[in-house]
């Protein structure tokens, strides 16, 4: 297999780790929040600040190596419209995780507390998990466009 190919295998796995652990992290935390169950809460919150170390931030490095050598080995540079595209719309969704990131660390913090007190979650909970939902869209959205450039190629 050349090194090419290896990096190629690294960056779609990478991708899709990454889109899926999001997406998967994303529904399951939301779901269970609408369920107004705390101690369900305090363990998705739990469960999704673990998922986000183990999976999403190993892929998160990995996708952005992997995608610059894949350009490099490629003979593309990055200054090329859909490669500078691509990571621009990938720092978005970035700027967008790295709160989402904290937010989920502090939900999980404030679940925890309510959880052990046997009480309601507080209203800071909730505007924080307003945000985390908000911070999502945009991350998505910029990464559904990532994959349709790293797929289509287009002259932009």
């Amino acid at each position: 297999m050349s090194v090419y190919l290896l990096v190629k295998w690294l960056h779609i796995l990478s991708a899709t780790i990454l889109f899926g652990t999001g997406i998967g992290i994303a529904f399951f935390k939301w779901i269970t929040d609408r369920s107004g169950d705390v101690r369900a809460i305090r363990l998705s919150s739990e469960r999704t600040v673990l998922a986000d170390w183990v999976f999403t931030t190993p892929a998160v490095i990995l996708q952005l190596v992997s995608g610059i050598a894949m350009a490099h080995l490629a003979g593309f540079p990055v200054t090329t419209g859909w490669v500078s595209w691509s990571l621009f719309l990938y720092a978005v969704a970035g700027g967008c995780w790295l709160p989402v990131v904290w937010l989920q660390i502090r939900m999980r913090a404030l679940a925890r507390v309510a959880d052990d007190a046997g009480s309601p979650l507080p209203p800071q909970y909730w505007a924080y998990a307003r945000c985390w939902f908000w911070l999502g869209v945009p991350a998505f959205a910029a990464l559904l466009v990532v994959y349709w450039l790293m797929v289509g190629k287009p002259a932009v």
